[in-house]
């Protein structure tokens, strides 16, 4: 199995490198066009045209770059300064913005730089795994025409059927190395490029800064919506009830001497209303803290709750400790909000719950089998769920193809207690 997904990651890394070196070309056009704009900017109208487009050009290319690192496991996060309140495209006051971000001379100092060390890199994961793979259809390329001569060998000519035979093993060789040094080459070249393209110290915490205050901001939301929700619950459940229940006891005390048989009535209702309105307390309190997460910790609380889904859900867990209580009520809603999505829209047949933590990193995945197509952009559950995460600094990420399987991972930076 190890061997199989090193094979894929190879195969993977070798047609990343075909497109990577083929994106790494466009490189020096889009410097052209950028140079070009710096020359021709105090030109009237045109010189602003061109440096507009150029700009664009060039954040597009730079971030493009950047996702795709992302995607092969080297996270490069975008550095720019946010965009002013007003910033119409092309305007004096968009390129100043623009003109001024010291990212976007990284971004132009990473051009030809990055093109050549893609472009060779590349070139040599795709040099060895041509040649590789001609060693090895080589024999069949013989017999098929015939013993015509077919010069091949890098240690030795190929000039008849039993040198060929000597290609096949050299091929072979060379086409593994390939899918080995695949990846490593890959790793290599976005690492060189995130000495450009990752935030400068000052970025990072001008980035994490800007992280706070919206994580903050969602924090204040998100309690305020809770508060509301207990508000309401509390006024329309067990409080009505219990005006209710007030109200009956007084009319029992007026009947008791005329009518006692009345009273009793009344008084057995009032006992059943109180008994109500206790359930509705502790479903409340349930909601703001389950007791079970309080009593089992989150391996036993997502148990539970797993117990009591109309779909099959297993749930495997790799704890070595507890988190923080805030955090473990966190993943807890969050879960259960993953859940309940599953059950609302995917038409799954079964489910999964995954807990772990790795390198400081507590991760919950919930995946199902259903029909896929969920939307963080498009629901309000997935995208309070983000909300919720976010307070803590934490992350979330779907994906869930049209057709399925849906995986959504929750990832929350925390300590963990010992058992």
């Amino acid at each position: 199995m190890r061997f199989g997904h090193r094979m894929r990651a190879g195969l993977s890394a070798i047609a990343d490198s075909v497109f990577v070196t083929g994106l790494a070309l466009l490189n020096v056009p889009v410097l052209a066009v950028w140079l070009a704009g710096l020359v021709l900017c105090p030109v009237p109208v045109l010189g602003t045209d061109v440096l507009t487009v150029a700009a664009r050009v060039v954040r597009w290319r730079a971030n493009l770059e950047r996702t795709l690192s992302t995607r092969a496991g080297v996270p490069i996060r975008r550095p720019y300064h946010p965009a002013p309140d007003s910033h119409e495209l092309g305007t004096r006051r968009w390129l100043r913005w623009i003109i001024t971000d010291s990212a976007t001379w990284r971004d132009m100092a990473w051009l030809l730089p990055g093109a050549f060390v893609a472009a060779s890199l590349g070139l040599l994961v795709l040099a060895l795994a041509a040649y590789g793979l001609v060693g090895v259809v080589l024999l069949p390329l013989w017999l098929f025409l015939g013993g015509a001569w077919f010069g091949y060998g890098l240690f030795w000519p190929t000039a008849n059927l039993g040198e060929a035979w000597l290609a096949l093993p050299q091929g072979a060789v060379l086409l593994l190395v390939a899918l080995a040094v695949g990846p490593l080459l890959r790793t290599t070249c976005f690492r060189f490029e995130r000495l450009f393209l990752a935030p400068t110290a000052a970025a990072e915490l001008r980035l994490r800064v800007a992280h706070l205050t919206v994580s903050r901001s969602d924090a204040i939301d998100v309690q305020a919506a809770e508060l509301r929700r207990i508000e309401r619950d509390l006024h329309d459940g067990a409080q009505a009830r219990m005006v209710s229940v007030g109200m009956t006891i007084g009319l029992a005390e007026r009947l008791v001497r005329r009518d006692p048989s009345a009273a009793l009535k009344l008084l057995a209702e009032a006992r059943a209303s109180s008994a109500i309105a206790l359930v509705e307390l502790r479903d409340l309190v349930r909601g703001i803290h389950p007791p079970v997460l309080a009593e089992r910790g989150l391996e036993g609380a997502v148990r539970a709750l797993a117990m009591t889904l109309p779909v099959r859900t297993a749930v495997v867990s790799h704890l070595p400790g507890r988190p923080d209580t805030p955090v473990e009520s966190a993943v807890y809603f969050a879960v259960a909000e993953a859940l309940a999505n599953m059950g609302r829209h995917s038409k799954a047949g079964s489910a999964s719950v995954t807990l772990r933590y790795v390198d400081g990193l507590l991760i919950a995945e919930v995946g199902d089998d259903g029909v896929g197509g969920a939307d963080a952009a498009r629901g309000t559950g997935l995208h309070g769920i983000e909300r919720r995460l976010g307070a803590f600094d934490g992350t979330m990420t779907i994906s869930s193809p049209r057709g399925g399987p849906t995986v959504v991972k929750m990832e929350l930076p925390c300590p963990l207690s010992s058992r």
